[in-house]
Formats: C-alpha cells, sequence, structure tokens
C-alpha cells in the first residue's frame, strides 16, 4: 500500500480487528450453536458471509503491512478465487444475490489492487500512487464509499441491546457485525485512495 507508515498500521489493525470478530462469529456459527433456531438456508448465509469477512479483513491486514513483498499472484489467487466462487452463487439464485454480489466485487477490488501493486512496483515495498486505470479506481471509490455511507447509516439505526460476556459484564452486540462491515468499507476505501 502505497502512503504513510502509520497509515498503513492503523489500517492493519483495523481491518484485522474486524476480521477477527468475523472468526469470533464463525467459531460459533449457527452451524454449532443455536442450529435449531434458524432455518438452514440462513445457516449457511451466515457462515458463508462470516467465512468471507474474516478472509477479507485478514488479507486486507496483510496487504496493508506487506505491499508488494507479497508476489501478486499469491494475492490474486487468495482473492480471486472466492470471488468468482461468491458470482457463480450469486447467479445460481436470487437468494442473498445482493450479498454475495458485494463479496465478489470486494475480492475482485483486492485482486485488482494486488495485481496493480504488482505492476507499479519494481523494487520495493510500496507501488507508486496512479498504479490501476484511473476510471476503474473511481468506480470502486464511489461503490465503497457508498456501501460504507449506507453501512453507517444502518449501525446508527441498530438498537441498542447488551447480552452477557465471558466475564458476566454486558456488552453491546447488535451493531457488531455491522460495525466490522463499516470498519471493512472505509478500509477497502482508504486502500483504493492510496492508489
Amino acid at each position: 500500500m502505497h502512503g504513510p507508515v502509520l497509515l498503513s498500521w492503523l489500517l492493519a489493525a483495523l481491518t484485522a480487528a474486524a476480521g477477527g470478530h468475523c472468526l469470533a462469529r464463525l467459531r460459533r456459527s449457527p452451524c454449532t450453536a443455536h442450529a435449531a433456531d434458524r432455518p438452514a438456508a440462513a445457516s449457511r448465509h451466515a457462515y458463508e458471509s462470516d467465512a468471507a469477512e474474516a478472509l477479507m479483513g485478514f488479507g486486507m491486514a496483510a496487504m496493508a503491512v506487506s505491499g508488494s513483498t507479497v508476489p501478486a499472484a499469491v494475492w490474486a489467487w487468495l482473492f480471486g478465487a472466492p470471488a468468482v466462487a461468491f458470482l457463480l452463487a450469486a447467479a445460481g439464485g436470487p437468494a442473498r444475490r445482493a450479498h454475495r454480489l458485494h463479496h465478489a466485487v470486494g475480492g475482485l477490488t483486492m485482486t485488482y489492487m494486488a495485481l496493480a501493486m504488482g505492476a507499479g512496483s519494481g523494487h520495493g515495498h510500496h507501488h507508486p500512487a496512479g498504479a490501476g486505470t484511473p476510471l476503474l479506481t473511481g468506480a470502486l471509490l464511489f461503490y465503497f464509499g457508498g456501501y460504507s455511507l449506507w453501512a453507517g447509516v444502518r449501525l446508527l439505526g441498530a438498537p441498542a441491546t447488551a447480552a452477557q460476556g465471558a466475564a458476566g459484564l454486558p456488552t453491546a452486540t447488535a451493531g457488531l457485525p455491522r460495525a466490522c462491515r463499516l470498519s471493512m468499507g472505509i478500509g477497502m476505501f482508504a486502500m483504493l485512495l492510496t492508489m
């Protein structure tokens, strides 16, 4: 990622925290807890969504700090394969199509940034500003900027409920998945801005 080192580390911390929360949700997924309370389709969707968001969060964190030290082909496979899977799943049926398309756009955007980094960096750890196609980068900035605003509005409208944490202390949980999606949308926007 091109830009100040502090920004890269802050972005990595933000997206790794979001990925960690998604991974924690994945561990106590509807497949293992409260499976009888939810329909099978909702359980599969929640598991699929948590897995995709955990991969995206940790991948964004790794890409933010490692830059072009990892070959672009590795990033392209890591994000491109799930993106294609989400595209095929979205084409296969109307259930959760918008959500799957969003994950596909995220994976394809990460692939695009990785390939632009690989093409734009000769020897250093960062790619030069202006790598990538300006029109495509602008369209993706528009998409993730709009998504971040939409996710922020949804987060503000989330009901304030509390649940008992591991230590018995109340923890606000209603907005955590939305906050993770918002932070990853902002992270994607910030990574695109530095291209």
